[in-house]
């Protein structure tokens, strides 16, 4: 199976989920309101979470790589 491509629009969206309050908070603290929400949001509704995922290989819920070194 080939990796699907990555455009310019999947990147600029992805951005807009880096920037996103709801998805920043939910990176960040793990548990909560935010991080129920956009778990349960993420793959279904959102187009900037879907983005994100392809651009970057992981959901928008989970923590950082550098995130988690710090813990």
């Amino acid at each position: 199976m080939s990796q699907p491509s990555i455009t310019d629009k999947d990147r600029a969206r992805a951005e807009v989920c880096k920037t996103c309050i709801a998805c920043k908070r939910a990176r960040k603290y793990q548990r909560g309101f935010w991080y129920w929400l956009v778990k349960r949001v993420e793959g279904s509704i959102c187009p900037w979470c879907k983005a994100y995922e392809k651009v970057y290989g992981r959901k928008p819920h989970e923590p950082l790589p550098e995130d988690t070194a710090k813990a």
